[in-house]
């Protein structure tokens, strides 16, 4: 009795199954939604009625329910049908999504200077909520999700992708909306903002008087109060050496080698449209306000400390930004896109380096990045 009434549900479940997928033939899927609520009344744990639920939330677009169906039949059933739809149900998904992600970036496009040459910034994420945001941003940026992770920064800034500002800006938007921190800007609005080339100090008190050269190297001052700083971005920049060094197999050869390092300190002066930038190789430390005592015989790395402390002492308020290498390291790369930044640092060098325009880029950002707060 017990085996016939058993026999007689399965027989009723096979034919309501049956029913559903003439349903979805003729797309009727109001009738496919009735005879699938029945179904997870009768047999919710059968694979087939699994399958067609999944099939129901694609086709009510809700894609994230579907997908999170079929990889649960693909990881937990054997039937080979099963599997097979559950297959064909994660390619339509990854067809629509690429359908709909191309139609977005093109709609993206259609605005105007969307075709700019930008860059897209990854902001440091919490190394506890890497978890969760790696496959989010795997997602978005159609990745594995190991390989997401790796990406997501922890500390400082990484430069992940440069291209059409148009585009930057629509995966940018995807991410935020996931709560996934970055920004975008296009090059054009760093190479906007004016660089002065800081000689020295000439007097400080309710106003600060700095002598200075502009970017066509003419020599001037400018005026401000200490307040109108708004942000600090100290750099190393490297400073490289032709040397004659023996090679594995004991034969001489030339390298190019990391000698030393050139120290600059940027103020940004956001509400001027402009950058004070000092190095310690082009501050004329014995002239202007007495940093250092004239009479003693102090080395430019003393001097350079001395500056900064008493920078510190003006403006302790002030943020200082000071990862610059980690980020160059992310940027350095990116020849082509840093070929287009002019970087305004006057260091003497051989040959051009990046490290000048990946520096230029860093306190572009940080200065386009702290004027949008002030807005």
């Amino acid at each position: 009795m017990e085996r016939t009434r058993v026999l007689t549900t399965n027989l009723y479940i096979k034919y309501m199954i049956d029913q559903v997928a003439a349903a979805f033939e003729q797309k009727d899927y109001k009738t496919a939604s009735k005879l699938i609520k029945q179904l997870l009344q009768e047999s919710p744990s059968d694979p087939w009625v699994k399958l067609y639920v999944g099939k129901l939330q694609e086709v009510s677009g809700k894609n994230q329910d579907a997908e999170k169906i079929y990889r649960r039949l693909l990881r937990d059933e054997t039937n080979s049908k099963i599997v097979a739809q559950a297959r064909q149900g994660l390619q339509r998904l990854r067809e629509f999504e690429e359908e709909e992600r191309k139609r977005s970036i093109s709609q993206a496009m259609a605005n105007d200077n969307a075709n700019e040459p930008g860059v897209l910034i990854l902001e440091p994420i919490n190394n506890e909520l890497k978890t969760q945001a790696a496959p989010k941003f795997a997602r978005i940026m159609q990745l594995d999700p190991y390989s997401a992770r790796l990406l997501l920064p922890s500390r400082g800034w990484r430069l992940y992708r440069t291209g059409a500002i148009g585009e930057l800006k629509f995966y940018g938007e995807q991410l935020q909306q996931v709560e996934i921190p970055c920004f975008w800007t296009t090059l054009a609005a760093i190479q906007k903002i004016q660089i002065f080339q800081v000689n020295y100090f000439q007097s400080s008190s309710s106003q600060v008087t700095v002598v200075c050269h502009n970017q066509n190297n003419q020599l001037g001052s400018i005026t401000f109060a200490w307040h109108e700083i708004k942000a600090r971005v100290f750099g190393l920049l490297p400073i490289f050496e032709e040397v004659v060094d023996r090679n594995a197999r004991g034969k001489l050869e030339r390298k190019t080698q990391t000698q030393d390092y050139a120290h600059f300190c940027d103020l940004h002066i956001p509400n001027r449209g402009c950058i004070l930038r000092l190095f310690d190789g082009g501050y004329e430390f014995q002239k202007g306000i007495e940093i250092t005592p004239s009479n003693t015989q102090n080395t430019v790395c003393i001097n350079w400390n001395n500056l900064s402390k008493w920078l510190d002492q003006q403006i302790p308020q002030v943020k200082v930004w000071s990862d610059f290498t980690p980020f160059a390291e992310t940027a350095i790369d990116q020849k082509e896109m840093l070929s287009h930044i002019q970087p305004h640092i006057l260091l003497f060098r051989r040959e051009a380096s990046y490290w000048d325009s990946a520096f230029q880029l860093y306190s572009g950002l940080v200065y386009l990045k702290v004027k949008s707060y002030e807005l």
